[in-house]
């Protein structure tokens, strides 16, 4: 079979920035700024309506809810969801210490707000093991356990006023949630919800396995039934771990028992429920089950008064006044409720973002930043901890037929019904029940270590940024981990762009196409003119790189030549004055000639090297800004490479960069828009008729 070629002629005019930028001048004039600030100012019903509709999206898609496709399915993951919220949430409070029951209020409030302003169908809003360690962390530092010792002068012992030292954590706790919010809904208002970015998947997924050793470590004490020292700041981690290997000697026999068989128990029923998946509508409520054996037990046997098993206490029946979060801590957390905004949005709109992708709708980025921002600052007056989207919940609403966000509200109505009428119930429950809970629910997160080798194998700078993440996360506590974390993987990109592919191109066959030349070998090098691309931005960081790499491919060291002309240059013009002085000197003339014969022998090789280049063409397709330095650079490139004759003219510049060369002093009477080219192909068309007629 013998393969045909086919040749495409197409015969237009040569076109530069300058041809280019008289032909716009004949389009429409683009909207003046005051046109666009009356438009943006204008009121209408319509424009009215949509604004509302976009900021309380229950508005536009409750009315077209349909019952006989939604309703039992909704129902179902409502009722599954509401049951995992209940131990979860007495769980995830213990996390943030805090009495469980605050983390009841905080399944609620926030969950039946996510519902008016929220835009995702299927994340389960409310308390999660991550955010609740990092508030934990906070609320410790400010209010630490050593701060209400107080003395019995009838035991003379040091006893903890337990209720203050509550009381004062409850009030750090809802002033960080309630700046967290602020936070988000001001950062949703001016539409930044791209700040996110910044988060990427393999620092999310490092950052949170960092944080779950952090929530593995704070659940020791109840694990063992011992009460080490809170330790706080950079390397607190491994105080900690340290303080507790002393104290395991003096470790409560019948809490770490308990603690044993609860572990066993809900790992066993956690794989039973996985392996009846397939076979039964609705999973089976393990962590429920698990905290009604465990408080009937506790009851029965006494274990409190007996074994000196730590349980969880009063609980308070009905739900909280609302009161203002206090207004005097503020400035000791404004950095740590940045930091839980930012960490918990980002962990809302990764997995609101698979589930849209999946059932094929649009989750707007801004609005989820709005809606989780009212979750945290109302629920914060009704004294809620900071909550975000729990992974393992929103998995369970999706895979139990949950529709929308009905399926949200009818879990938080379960809350209530258990807060105003059966929570007392749960006053014997021990807390070892509830640290196995989060134990057992650290399982998926302790499979992202399994990210190591499968990012070693397809990139080994999210490798990096993954493991320098989790160590920062572990050493500097997840506060002052995730700052440095994202600090890490910004040097990263800045390494990259230091360090770019420089790149020779050449035309393929037949075809207005040009490749690098080391990539293939079916491009051929356009002969007399080099082809020059970075595939970095061209800035202050990289642009001498910028240059040397250039030399290099163009085979001769410009810095030399060109300081070999100025000696020549500067001697010509001695031996100049050296002749007006003594004409008859004839040393002088034998100078002259070996100068003359020194630029002639410069002349002769470069006019004799084929490699040497006529014209450079600088393809500047890949960079999307240049600063000062960048537009200094290519003009220094411009006016040296054009001293020894050889032409440079640039490709492919995005409008943008146009500009920065124009406001940084590019263009002059000799350097014009001429030297701008649309496409590459155009440029060498233009550099291929200039050697023609030289």
């Amino acid at each position: 079979m013998v393969e045909r070629r086919y040749s495409n002629r197409i015969h237009r005019e040569e076109l530069d920035e300058g041809v280019v930028e008289k032909l716009a001048r004949n389009l429409p004039s683009k909207t003046s700024m005051c046109d666009k600030v009356k438009h943006s100012l204008r009121c209408t019903t319509p424009r009215v309506k949509r604004s509302l509709l976009g900021k309380i999206p229950l508005l536009l898609w409750l009315p077209h809810y349909s019952i006989k496709e939604n309703a039992l399915g909704d129902l179902i993951s409502g009722l599954s969801v509401g049951i995992m919220q209940l131990p979860q949430g007495m769980a995830y409070a213990l996390l943030a210490a805090v009495p469980p029951v605050f983390g009841l209020y905080s399944s609620f409030y926030p969950v039946l707000i996510y519902f008016i302003f929220g835009t995702s169908k299927h994340i389960s809003i409310g308390t999660f093991a991550v955010i609740s360690v990092m508030l934990g962390g906070v609320t410790e530092r400010l209010a630490p356990d050593s701060n209400f010792m107080r003395w019995n002068n009838v035991t003379n012992e040091s006893v903890m006023d337990v209720f203050s030292r509550d009381a004062e954590r409850i009030r750090v706790a809802t002033a960080v949630t309630f700046l967290a919010g602020l936070f988000q809904i001001l950062l949703g208002l001016v539409h930044f919800g791209f700040v996110v970015t910044y988060l990427s998947e393999p620092l999310v997924r490092g950052y949170t396995t960092g944080a779950a050793i952090h929530v593995i470590v704070s659940q020791l004490k109840y694990i063992f039934g011992i009460s080490p020292f809170r330790h706080s700041g950079p390397l607190s981690l491994i105080y900690t771990v340290l303080e507790i290997c002393y104290l395991i000697p003096k470790t409560n026999v019948g809490t770490l028992v308990l603690s044993i068989v609860a572990l066993i128990s809900l790992i066993l029923a956690k794989e039973l429920n996985t392996f009846l998946s397939k076979k039964i509508p609705i999973p089976i409520p393990v962590e429920l089950l698990g905290i009604t054996i465990a408080t009937l037990v506790s009851w029965q046997v006494n274990l409190q008064e007996e074994y000196g098993v730590d349980v969880v206490g009063e609980i308070p029946s009905g739900l909280q006044p609302p009161i203002f979060p206090a207004a005097s801590l503020f400035v000791q957390v404004i950095g740590d409720a940045f930091a839980l905004a930012v960490v918990g949005y980002g962990i809302a709109i990764s997995l609101g973002r698979i589930f849209a992708l999946k059932y094929g709708y649009k989750v707007d980025s801004s609005q989820e930043l709005i809606a989780l921002g009212l979750s945290n600052s109302i629920g914060s007056l009704f004294q809620c901890i900071t909550v975000s989207c729990s992974m393992s919940r929103s998995m369970v609403q999706e895979s139990t037929g949950g529709k929308t966000q009905v399926a949200g509200a009818l879990s938080a109505i379960v809350i209530l019904f258990i807060t105003l009428w059966i929570g007392a119930l749960f006053e014997d429950l021990p807390k070892a029940m509830l640290a196995a809970i989060i134990y057992v629910n650290l399982h998926g997160m302790m499979k992202q270590f399994m990210d190591i080798p499968a990012l070693w194998r397809s990139n080994k700078t999210d490798m990096m940024v993954w493991v320098a993440t989790f160590l920062l996360t572990l050493l500097l506590n997840p506060d002052l981990g995730l700052i440095a974390a994202i600090g890490f993987s910004m040097l990263t990109v800045i390494f990259r762009t230091q360090l770019p592919k420089y790149s020779r191109l050449g035309q393929v066959p037949n075809t207005e196409v040009y490749w690098p030349l080391e990539d293939t070998n079916h491009v051929r090098e356009v002969p007399g003119i080099l082809i020059f691309r970075s595939s970095a931005t061209l800035y202050f960081a990289n642009a001498e790189m910028y240059q040397d790499a250039l030399g290099k491919k163009s085979g001769f060291d410009i810095t030399k030549i060109l300081s070999a002309k100025k000696k020549l240059e500067a001697k010509r013009k001695k031996y100049e004055k050296e002749k007006a002085k003594n004409p008859a000197e004839s040393n002088v003339s034998d100078m002259v000639e070996e100068h003359e014969k020194d630029v002639a022998t410069i002349q002769m090789d470069f006019e004799l090297d084929p490699s040497f280049p006529r014209a450079i063409i600088l393809d500047l397709s890949p960079v999307n800004f240049l600063d000062t330095v960048g537009v200094k650079t290519l003009h220094g490139i411009v006016k040296d490479y054009g001293e020894i004759g050889v032409e440079v003219v640039l490709a492919c510049c995005q409008s943008c960069v146009v500009d920065n060369l124009q406001t940084g002093g590019f263009f002059n009477d000799k350097v014009t828009m001429s030297r701008l080219f649309a496409t590459v192909h155009y440029a060498v068309l233009h550099c291929q008729m200039v050697q023609t007629y030289l």
